[in-house]
């Protein structure tokens, strides 16, 4: 068995498509802005976005309900030579940042984190041994 992808199912698809490709860089592979479903390459790995509704549909499903505010369920991470040039440039891309780059010895990581337009977490790190 072999993961392929990692599929977000979300109920804004038009603003995560233009997030993927536009605050994050990654190459449209397959889809557009105006549809339901996008792969995106990730640098090598495929993130997918796809409507909470067509999904339900496409598995005969009850339409999604409403998500209350609960703690996070997912977190997608990606690794960066240079956290705090990343972080910046995120930024200045309109990325709202929960945190500043930090180190977090005992991960053996620099990191830092913010959320993507459908409220999903994601983690920018680099590993930086447990010694720091």
């Amino acid at each position: 068995m072999k993961m392929t992808h990692t599929r977000l199912l979300v109920s804004n698809y038009n603003e995560c498509f233009i997030f993927y490709r536009d605050i994050m860089g990654f190459t449209v592979a397959w889809g557009e802005k105006d549809g339901i479903y996008a792969d995106f390459d990730a640098n090598g790995h495929i993130l997918a976005l796809f409507g909470k509704e067509p999904m339900a549909e496409a598995i005969g499903a009850e339409p999604p309900k409403v998500k209350s505010e609960q703690q996070d369920d997912v977190c997608l991470i990606f690794a960066v030579e240079d956290v705090d040039k990343t972080y910046d440039s995120l930024k200045q891309k309109g990325a709202i940042p929960i945190n500043k780059p930090h180190d977090r010895k005992e991960w053996g990581i620099r990191c830092f984190h913010f959320r993507d337009p459908a409220g999903n977490l994601i983690e920018i790190n680099k590993e930086i041994g447990m010694n720091g």
